[in-house]
């Protein structure tokens, strides 16, 4: 399984990289802690993956802990996507890169 973890995430986005950012949780929990992306909850990716554009990069996949973004990677990689689950999910951003984003 592709994973990356917040601090390399991190500097993916102080370098700009090109990727997209989909987080796989669902609306209410996005509303409580956010860190961007585009928002397609687990449930709903089988049928809604192809709303990604495929000229962004990679796609880096976050929920809560990082369990939601592994199958979410996996379904992708199996689709043939270039797709990598940010390890520990926004509760590891939360606390290891932006305290600011609320912990849940």
């Amino acid at each position: 399984m592709s994973e990356v973890t917040v601090k390399d995430y991190q500097l993916w986005r102080k370098q700009n990289k090109k990727h997209l950012l989909l987080d796989v949780r669902f609306k209410e929990e996005k509303n409580i802690a956010d860190i961007g992306g585009t928002l397609i909850p687990l449930p709903e990716l089988e049928r809604r993956w192809r709303e990604l554009p495929d000229d962004q990069g990679p796609i880096v996949v976050y929920c809560h802990h990082g369990v939601r973004s592994m199958n979410a990677t996996q379904f992708l990689i199996n689709k043939g996507v270039e797709a990598i689950s940010l390890a520990g999910g926004i509760d590891a951003w939360s606390r290891e890169i932006d305290p600011t984003v609320p912990l849940y």
